[in-house]
């Protein structure tokens, strides 16, 4: 209907099976030509909020304490971050103005309780600053600067009061994507620009924070030597594809062994500071720089 019949896209791409991809992404870039294809968005966003929340949420609350009680795996996550099931509390709804009616459901037992959200400013940004010990991005976060214009203004070649808010979104996936090892393809669809501009962005990025490129390449060898890589903690994740033939299959453990120890150094400094605020007499271990 979207594709043969409306024409919405005449290069629409196709999944393996050969049915036209029809994913959220896929859609939302064609939202503008139809109706038809923000009422399927509407109708997907409906459909999954009542199924896992309005339709499985009563059936999930305890007879007993009259609650839900979800349950957190320590061991799941291969990055070594909390996942939550029965239900999901980590993925309540919240962009959404449907989703946020949902988030209203839970609430406190009574009034002599709270619930607390906390979180860490860029937590994972700082991590790389520190482990990499790049001195520009270190200084952005010791200066109190908001990381994402001042990676723009470095980028850009500007003041920092010439960063543009056009300027700071593309740091800020740079800033982010580099993490996950974003190539130059990947961000250039991600930002909507030609991929030489998303090519020019990098190679700019990493002309102004050497020691993070410098940490990449460490931790690839690094993996390929031993077949793993670890947090700042020590706990450690074995990639037995570090040194395989296939390329794609290769890449993704590399991109791995680059992104594991931040992601997984987040994840153990925010369990630490979670029982930190349960027993304040806890200390947290500080990681190195």
């Amino acid at each position: 209907m979207l594709f043969e019949k409306l024409q919405l896209d005449p290069k629409a791409k196709k999944t393996k099976t050969g049915q036209y991809a029809t994913g959220e992404d896929v859609l939302a870039k064609l939202s503008s030509k139809h109706p038809i294809v923000e009422n399927i968005l509407v109708f997907r966003e409906l459909s999954k909020l009542k199924s896992t929340y309005v339709d499985a949420l009563p059936t999930m609350i305890n007879p007993r304490t009259n609650r839900v009680h979800t349950s957190y795996n320590q061991a799941v996550a291969v990055t070594g971050r909390l996942s939550s099931n029965n239900p999901n509390l980590q993925n309540i709804p919240i962009r959404t103005e449907r989703g946020r009616e949902v988030r209203k459901a839970f609430v406190p037992r009574s009034e002599e309780f709270t619930l607390l959200s906390a979180d860490y400013s860029q937590i994972e940004l700082r991590i790389i600053a520190a482990i990499s010990k790049d001195q520009n991005m270190s200084d952005a976060f010791r200066s109190g600067l908001d990381i994402h214009t001042a990676t723009a203004a470095k980028v850009y070649g500007v003041e920092l009061a010439d960063v543009t808010s056009d300027m700071r979104r593309n740091a800020k996936s740079v800033n982010f994507g580099i993490i996950y090892g974003q190539s130059a393809f990947g961000l250039s669809e991600n930002l909507g620009i030609p991929r030489s501009e998303a090519k020019a962005l990098i190679d700019n990025y990493f002309a102004q924070y050497p020691a993070i490129r410098q940490y990449m390449e460490d931790q690839v060898k690094f993996a390929q030597k031993n077949g793993y890589v670890q947090t700042v903690m020590g706990r450690k994740r074995w990639l037995k594809d570090i040194n395989s033939s296939n390329a794609v299959v290769r890449g993704f453990a590399e991109r791995n062994a680059i992104n594991m120890p931040i992601q997984g150094t987040a994840a153990d400094l925010i369990k630490l500071a979670m029982i930190s605020c349960i027993k304040p007499s806890v200390s947290i271990i500080s990681a190195p720089g």
